[in-house]
């Protein structure tokens, strides 16, 4: 293994296992080393998708769990400057630790990761300050990794007096409020530390960008670095280190252009100070000789997809009650349709479900342990519909959101 070898195993205690998973932090890929007979074996395990039934988001902030105290929230160095003035601020989970993530990577997202992300702003004409926090889960993030953004976002929120509004991001999948931080979001596949910044040059591996959309948005994502995977009405960048190419399909329109040359330049200015050549190819014109046509099919990246299909069958708003007057906590529809703000009850939680995106509204008569487990309850729920992976917004009586405040107005 290399230096990014995050296992604590030894030969000591491996010699009483039959086998055990490590993970490489600098490749973020994990590997399975086997016992067989006298022979020890290592195997590339291939990432697993980001699994909304995993009972480690079900048991964060639940009474199985240890409590979030401020006390232990202070302690935390990660939010030591945390929503101290307006603007942005993302932490990326890495071996159970919250770390700072750069303000020039804001935007880019690896589906191997989890993210913490806060936004610090201001209402205009009061100097409050006022917070959304938001976990992002990636596609091919670990258990352990989203288990803890989930729970050190709730941390987050105690050190911050229980003052932000909660959300929780899934990739491909993120809320309006969420995209509208970024000028672009970009998937990339593994881990950070198989960025550009983070290796050699000669031994940064090559990241094929798919740029497909229209004048209301351009996604960019990374997809498996393979001719087939090219679409004639879309654009692609292939990023291989030193040299960069934009492949213009024949039908791609002009938002897509444009998002690419916008794409070319930013990787040229993170790069300044080493040498990085571009070069645009029109699909009409371009050789099937074109070295770039002969830099696809060369990796040996086992394939991934940044996408998911789940969509809700339903088009109908559903309004749900939680109560525990009984000892337990219950949950009963209370209506189906238009939702108004006269429905919602101080003294209990409600889950509104506008099939697209999902809103726990907390009652300011409910228990503490009710309000600290808001986002256990909405996965709890999400778990059992099509579309369990929708954002998730989590408010306190009094507090709203834009989608929130449109939700129950519509």
């Amino acid at each position: 293994m290399s230096d990014g070898d995050s296992s604590n195993i030894t030969r000591g205690n491996f010699d009483k296992m039959d086998s055990a998973i490590i993970k490489n932090t600098t490749e973020s890929k994990l590997y399975e080393i086997k016992r067989i007979g006298r022979e020890t074996k290592m195997a590339l395990v291939k990432p697993k998708q980001y699994d909304w039934k995993d009972s480690n988001l079900a048991l964060f902030g639940s009474d199985t769990e240890k409590q979030v105290k401020k006390e232990s929230a202070e302690h935390e160095p990660a939010w030591k400057k945390a929503g101290l003035k307006p603007g942005i601020q993302i932490w990326r989970i890495v071996k159970f630790k919250v770390t700072h993530w750069q303000e020039e990577d804001f935007g880019k997202f690896y589906d191997g990761d989890s993210y913490i992300i806060l936004n610090t702003y201001k209402e205009e004409g009061n100097e409050q300050l006022l917070f959304d926090v938001h976990f992002w889960i990636g596609k091919y993030s670990t258990q352990d990794e989203y288990g803890t953004a989930a729970y050190k976002t709730v941390e987050l929120d105690t050190y911050l007096d229980d003052a932000p509004i909660q959300h929780r991001e899934v990739q491909g999948h993120e809320s309006e409020l969420f995209r509208s931080y970024f000028k672009t979001i970009t998937y990339l596949h593994g881990g950070a530390d198989s960025g550009f910044r983070h290796v050699k040059p000669e031994e940064y591996q090559p990241r094929l960008f798919h740029f497909h959309g229209d004048k209301y948005g351009v996604e960019v994502k990374e997809v498996t670095r393979k001719r087939s995977n090219l679409d004639s009405t879309d654009v692609y960048i292939l990023d291989m280190g030193a040299k960069i190419y934009l492949w213009l399909g024949k039908g791609c329109n002009k938002d897509e252009k444009f998002k690419g040359l916008q794409y070319v330049n930013s990787l040229k200015d993170e790069r300044r100070g080493k040498k990085t050549e571009t070069e645009t190819l029109e699909e009409e014109t371009t050789s099937e000789s074109d070295e770039f046509y002969k830099a696809l099919d060369q990796g040996d990246e086992d394939d991934f997809d940044s996408s998911s299909d789940f969509v809700s069958s339903k088009t109908e708003k559903e309004l749900y009650r939680l109560s525990d007057q009984t000892g337990e906590m219950k949950m009963t529809l209370e209506k189906t349709g238009q939702v108004q703000q006269g429905d919602l009850k101080s003294e209990d939680v409600f889950i509104l479900d506008i099939q697209d995106e999902l809103f726990v509204w907390i009652g300011s008569a409910t228990t503490y342990a009710e309000r600290k487990n808001a986002m256990t309850y909405a996965h709890n729920y999400l778990m059992k519909t099509d579309h369990p992976l929708v954002p998730v917004s989590c408010l306190n009586e009094g507090k709203t959101t834009k989608a929130f405040h449109s939700a129950i107005a519509a």
